[in-house]
């Protein structure tokens, strides 16, 4: 995993504009918001669903760039006092502390622009329907009805007691949602037309982005500031329902490797290949940060 991430962080300080570049300002907080933080666990999944489709790696680290910056932006943004209104993301001060918030509000604006411009710019699938699908698969991921739109469910659900079911479905688009896009993006790098093979990842990439995310209430209510890198527990202080508040803590863990053996399974029929995805179902299941 580690060469991947150093290929990633390389890859995003070459496709950012340069800090020099005029509006000097908005560049130097749109690499400050991407570069030098994060797990890359997005673009890990999008290189290992690659490896599976046999895609090139040039092809997957603009498509896993693209993914990466729809998420840099939504932390950003999420990270705004008019939404989550916090002061700490990846063990350092957020955008608009470091900066300010009209200047965050544009890194967010500006990094979603640019992973739309990468998606068109490279030649990324062997025929132009293919890659136009990928434009789509990617927006849809980030809209109304997926990344956007949990992120409105869970404003809308603060203080609120949510069950089980409607849990999920915030997290699936939420979380979920640009995890999948993800995974699909690596296997379109591939060509992957095979019906078996989108389905078996779909699968898996549900699993992994709702276990991602049951491990990060997890994570939430157990760990610290300064080892989660940013503010813990205050989800739970703003009455926001998490995994652990609606079922507790030792049923969120019990979840959490139920997806894990659900992902598993997933992949069960794609032999060696999807190695790589298996580890990464651990280490999003098992990370302790």
């Amino acid at each position: 995993m580690g060469g991947i991430q150093a290929r990633m962080e390389a890859t995003l300080a070459r496709l950012l504009p340069a800090a020099r570049l005029a509006p000097a300002q908005l560049h130097e907080a749109m690499r400050y918001a991407v570069l030098e933080g994060g797990k890359r666990v997005r673009p890990l999944l999008t290189f290992a669903a690659g490896e599976v489709a046999g895609a090139k790696a040039e092809r997957l680290e603009v498509a896993a760039a693209a993914v990466e910056l729809i998420h840099a932006y939504s932390l950003v943004h999420d990270d705004l006092p008019c939404m989550d209104d916090d002061v700490l993301r990846r063990g350092k001060p957020t955008v608009h502390v470091e900066f300010d918030e009209a200047t965050a509000l544009l890194v967010g604006d500006a990094l979603q622009s640019l992973a739309f411009q990468l998606l068109a710019e490279h030649a990324l699938a062997d025929e132009p329907r293919a890659q136009l699908e990928m434009v789509k698969l990617l927006a849809a991921a980030a809209g109304s009805r997926g990344m956007a739109g949990g992120q409105q469910i869970d404003l809308a659900a603060t203080g609120k007691a949510l069950s089980v079911p409607e849990l999920e479905a915030m997290h699936i688009h939420k979380t979920g949602a640009l995890i999948r896009a993800a995974v699909l993006l690596g296997a379109a790098c591939g060509g992957a037309a095979d019906a078996m093979l989108r389905e078996r990842l779909d699968q898996y990439a549900k699993s992994v982005g709702l276990a991602f995310q049951v491990v990060d209430d997890v994570l939430d209510a157990e760990a610290s500031s300064a080892t989660l890198g940013k503010t813990a527990g205050k989800d739970s202080r703003a009455g926001k329902p998490t995994y652990v508040s609606v079922m507790g803590l030792a049923r969120a863990r019990e979840l959490a490797q139920e997806l894990r053996h659900n992902a598993h399974q997933a992949l069960s029929p794609l032999g060696a290949g999807a190695r790589r995805l298996r580890e990464l179902a651990d280490f999003i299941v098992l990370r302790k940060f």
